[in-house]
């Protein structure tokens, strides 16, 4: 009863009014988070656009798109290297660098059999060993 009453042609209309309204809210969310994260702007600046966004949504984001594209994909780019490199860290700090201490006291051995450590040095270094 319904396909009578509402053609094929206006659900793709509303289907692509729908979207049109998610992509709209989801470049706002973009252009405020970049706005509020950009370190470059001070205080005023971040409040002349926030104020210049919300009066005038279109034509304000246009213009930020405009004049700050290029430093929000820098601003993506670095925050994205931030977080692989913190990542990357607690990795390495939960999963240790993999030698058991016998290893880590086998290569301090090591080195102090090659002169690289003193007898004072190695003995601080396996001592910090076998406290961890």
């Amino acid at each position: 009863m319904i396909a009578y009453t509402y053609p094929l042609l206006n659900l793709f209309w509303s289907l692509l009014i729908f979207f049109g309204f998610v992509m709209w809210i989801w470049l706002l969310v973009t252009v405020f988070v970049d706005l509020f994260r950009s370190p470059e702007m001070g205080g005023w600046a971040k409040a002349g656009w926030f104020l210049f966004v919300l009066v005038l949504p279109l034509v304000g984001v246009l213009i930020y798109l405009i004049a700050h594209g290029r430093t929000m994909a820098e601003h993506a780019a670095h925050q994205a290297a931030e977080q692989e490199q913190a990542f990357s860290t607690y990795v390495r700090q939960v999963a240790g660098d993999g030698a058991s201490t016998t290893d880590q006291l086998a290569r301090l051995a090591d080195l102090r059999d090659r002169g690289a450590l003193s007898a004072e040095e190695f003995e601080q270094q396996k001592a910090k060993i076998l406290a961890a």
